[in-house]
């Protein structure tokens, strides 16, 4: 059976996150059996509430300097030089014996800091640290495992890895799977999933007639299948007809809308559905298409209000974009690095605006879209005035250095400014704030 590759497959990854965590769960289910300790959802967490605000990655803000974000820097201490945890031995690890002290000035986090450690996580830490205080890398950059099969799914004669799983957390939970759907519940269920359409009666009688691995490749194969897949991505991207803020006026952003369902359908790779989002019209010779495309970058609130200063709104849709790029991307929240180093994901202040800088590059100028119609009547005017360019080229073959003799006559006769130098540069209305620049030119910053 054909199906469609994974690499699009992923593209609505962030509206399928309860999925794809219930499906984690599965794969990981042999811990409800071992109960291990996972850094990422139990001690990072942890940490990140009641102790990375003051012993973090945020270095104007690290307190004793020490870092627990890190297991190095845990081990190795802070101005003290003495280990705060000891690996193994949580009894004798500094940070047990803190967040256990009954001295108010020595119990960590402080009493002010309001994040108190309740025993069940004290008890916790201790467990991790006496399993060997093991950290993790940041979810967002670990590959994805493929995990072996349970052994009990062989023995029941389980083909599929998704069952396999399924039934493997069910026997844990000592519950019985469901009986088979019925043919018109799984037909129901295909449509709705693939196309996000209920099937007709006709469609009912057609599974009926032709299968599952039929009915799957029809609809994979649908138009429809691109328009309902795109949805969860419009969403993460923050797609609108409208600009919002208080007129909320209408924009022509469905080009963009109908790459996303286009790509979809034709099976674009992840990596390029990202690149063009992002980068599309600096790929070498740009097609229309990939221009497009970065109408990712262009799903930020537009605020038309009259008594604006463009340069600031234009800074709010950029911290809207790294926003988004973060969360639907990246797998990480970027707001607060915007201020400083991120408390919690692996993002310093540096870094973010780093970021920032690839995308401040340019102006929110219009770009037009054609037609096919209209492209190839722009591809006939321009062969035209290409031609008409190379005759007066041919029958002036010094056509260019005359034309520097001109441009250099016109400057000498040319009228000599004098820039005038304000004074008083205020509005009766006060609204207005015009500021005169170094070179006396005028710089109108908007109302305010």
């Amino acid at each position: 059976m054909q199906t469609k590759p994974l690499s699009v497959c992923l593209s609505p990854i962030l509206a399928c996150l309860p999925l794809f965590l219930g499906l984690s769960d599965l794969v990981f289910a042999q811990t409800v059996a071992e109960p291990t300790i996972d850094f990422q959802t139990q001690i990072q967490p942890l940490l990140a509430e009641s102790c990375l605000a003051c012993h973090g990655q945020d270095a104007s803000t690290r307190s004793g300097g020490l870092r627990l974000d890190q297991r190095d820097g845990a081990l190795q201490g802070g101005d003290s030089g003495k280990a705060v945890i000891v690996p193994g031995a949580p009894e004798s690890s500094l940070l047990i014996q803190r967040v256990t002290s009954a001295d108010q000035d020595s119990i960590m986090p402080p009493p002010s800091h309001g994040h108190a450690l309740t025993q069940s996580q004290i008890d916790l830490l201790k467990k991790w640290i006496a399993a060997g205080a093991e950290y993790a890398q940041h979810w967002a950059f670990v590959p994805p495992m493929q995990q072996s099969l349970p052994v009990s799914a062989t023995a029941k004669g389980i083909s599929h890895p998704i069952d396999a799983f399924v039934d493997q957390r069910l026997s844990l939970m000592g519950l019985q799977p469901s009986p088979p759907a019925s043919p018109w519940v799984l037909c129901r269920r295909l449509y709705l999933d693939i196309i996000g359409l209920p099937p007709s009666v006709e469609e009912l009688l057609a599974f009926q007639r032709d299968g599952f691995d039929a009915t799957v490749e029809k609809l994979l194969a649908s138009e429809r299948y691109g328009e309902r897949w795109a949805r969860p991505w419009l969403d993460v991207a923050r797609y609108s007809d409208t600009n919002g803020y208080e007129k909320d006026m209408r924009r022509d952003q469905w080009a963009w809308r109908d790459w996303v369902i286009r790509a979809l359908n034709s099976d674009m790779p992840y990596d390029q559905f990202i690149i063009q989002q992002i980068a599309g019209d600096l790929l070498p010779d740009a097609t229309q298409d990939q221009r497009i495309a970065t109408g990712f970058l262009r799903n930020s609130m537009i605020n038309e209000e009259g008594a604006i200063i463009p340069e600031e709104f234009r800074m709010v849709e950029m911290f809207d974009r790294i926003d988004c790029l973060g969360k639907a991307v990246l797998g990480l929240s970027t707001q607060c690095a915007q201020c400083h180093a991120h408390k919690f994901d692996p993002l310093t202040h540096d870094e973010y605006y780093g970021l920032f800088a690839f995308l401040n590059n340019t102006y929110e100028a219009q770009s037009w879209v054609y037609n096919a119609q209209e492209q190839q009547q722009i591809s006939q005017i321009l062969a035209n005035i290409a031609k008409s360019e190379d005759s007066i080229r041919s029958q002036r073959p010094q056509w260019e250095s005359e034309l520097n003799q001109w441009a250099a006559q016109l400057a000498a006769g040319g009228a000599s400014w004098q820039p005038m130098e304000f004074n008083d540069l205020n509005s009766v209305s006060g609204l207005n704030h015009p500021v005169q620049i170094a070179d006396k030119s005028i710089l109108m910053l908007g109302h305010r």
